[in-house]
């Protein structure tokens, strides 16, 4: 699926990374918490969470992750803007609440998490 795909599905606004649109993921995550990120993600595309900090690009940039998508209408600071820039991470932001937003993406074929479980 293209980032493209996830704005649109997502009905979601680009922050930074627009001209990213087109790159392909195969999978997704949503988590809050970087440290089950950090533990239990591989291969993933795409971060969904609601955790709106500088740790969260740092942890999506460490797992290679290309897109984070904030749920619940939150907004990275300009700083992190920047991190994700350098990063080459997508940035979005939609008003949708993490359930929704995941169970819209797995619905339309986003593939899931392969973890350590």
């Amino acid at each position: 699926m293209k980032i493209r795909e996830i704005k649109d599905l997502l009905q979601a606004e680009i922050v930074c990374g627009e001209d990213q649109l087109d790159r392909e993921v195969i999978s997704a995550c949503c988590s809050d918490m970087m440290s089950d990120v950090l533990a239990y993600v591989k291969d993933q595309g795409v971060l969904l969470t609601g955790l709106v900090n500088a740790q969260t690009i740092r942890t999506a940039g460490m797992m290679d992750m290309v897109c984070i998508v904030f749920v619940r209408d939150k907004r990275p600071t300009d700083s992190m803007i920047e991190l994700a820039q350098e990063c080459g991470i997508v940035l979005m932001y939609t008003a949708l609440r993490a359930y929704e937003a995941s169970g819209r993406l797995y619905h339309a074929g986003l593939g899931r998490s392969t973890s350590h479980e």
